[in-house]
């Protein structure tokens, strides 16, 4: 009698879910970002956020949550009801901030539903304008001689420029000066007004300088050639064997959001990333839209757990951790 009405209980539950699942969404619908409003992720996230609208019968409304390097607005989403109405899109912070931070108020495995991948963006390895070295061997002989004096800027602890910064100096075996600032668009205009010499950023940031000409490109940081800068060679193919820093985006929700409203947003996203206006979007940010077999719940698990073990010796290597 109990065995029954267990499993009673149980079906009343997943009809429960699924009765929820079908009228959902029946308000707005909340997408987190961790970031200023304008900048690279919440860019994507707009765009995403105005196709998923169209396919989902309700506004998805952008709600910017900054703070300690994206901590501040995954605690709020890992804490938020599992009713469907509150997603979390993150980059590469997602993964980074298990090594970069000694205590978290939450558990990036553990705490969320994955919905999905998203987009991919290339970094490219700039210098200020008059930065001596005309080519990439140039630039590694110029700083491996000049290492004391040269000076490298990112957006801040566990931003994907620093990330990219350790790695290049780790790839060429020098220690330069990190001068970090809140964001990357006070890096770039430091790189313009010629305060610092050299920093990793994304395409979605820096296509219009490089094109302007106003920054010194060496190379991007992808194992292949990047659509909307077809002429910079790869620093895999410069030397750099194996050298591949992408940011990286994931729609997350919090913990116990019934599967059927995880498969309905994953589908919302997937449509967006074939609405035409999304794709022209993404192709002049210099985005790469990931393949269908990546942006399943499933593949951005093991996507997240791939990076949060890839990174961690990086991290902890470059001795860079907050409280």
């Amino acid at each position: 009698m109990q065995f029954k009405h267990s499993m009673i209980a149980l079906l009343g539950l997943a009809t429960a879910a699924f009765a929820q699942a079908q009228a959902w969404p029946a308000k707005p619908v909340a997408l987190v970002v961790p970031f200023a409003a304008g900048g690279p992720t919440d860019v994507v996230a707009r765009t995403l956020a105005a196709s998923m609208t169209k396919s989902l019968g309700q506004t998805v409304l952008v709600e910017n949550k900054l703070g300690a390097g994206g901590n501040v607005a995954a605690a709020y989403v890992a804490k938020a009801p599992a009713d469907g109405y509150t997603f979390f899109i993150h980059h590469n912070g997602m993964a980074t901030s298990t090594a970069l931070y000694r205590k978290l108020n939450y558990d990036a495995m553990k705490d969320f539903e994955f919905v999905s991948q998203a987009v991919e963006v290339p970094m490219t390895l700039l210098a200020r304008k008059d930065f001596p070295a005309n080519n990439f061997q140039e630039m590694v002989s110029y700083i491996r001689a000049n290492k004391d004096k040269i000076n490298l800027a990112t957006a801040g602890l566990g931003a994907v420029s620093q990330l990219c910064g350790m790695m290049f100096q780790r790839a060429i075996g020098v220690q330069l000066t990190e001068v970090p600032f809140q964001g990357t668009a006070p890096a770039m205009n430091a790189l313009l007004g010629g305060q610092v010499d050299v920093m990793c950023d994304q395409t979605t940031q820096t296509v219009p300088q490089i094109k302007a000409g106003t920054v010194k490109l060496y190379g991007v940081t992808t194992k292949s050639r990047v659509k909307v800068l077809p002429n910079a060679p790869t620093l895999h193919e410069q030397g750099l064997k194996d050298f591949e820093v992408v940011v990286w985006h994931g729609i997350y929700a919090p913990k116990g959001t019934p599967r059927p409203i995880i498969d309905r947003m994953n589908q919302a996203v997937r449509a967006a990333l074939k609405d035409p206006d999304v794709v022209k979007r993404m192709d002049d940010l210099g985005a790469e839209i990931v393949e269908d077999r990546t942006n399943t719940p499933d593949a951005l698990q093991a996507h997240l757990k791939s990076e949060i073990d890839k990174w961690g010796p990086v991290i902890r290597a470059g001795g860079k951790f907050a409280d």
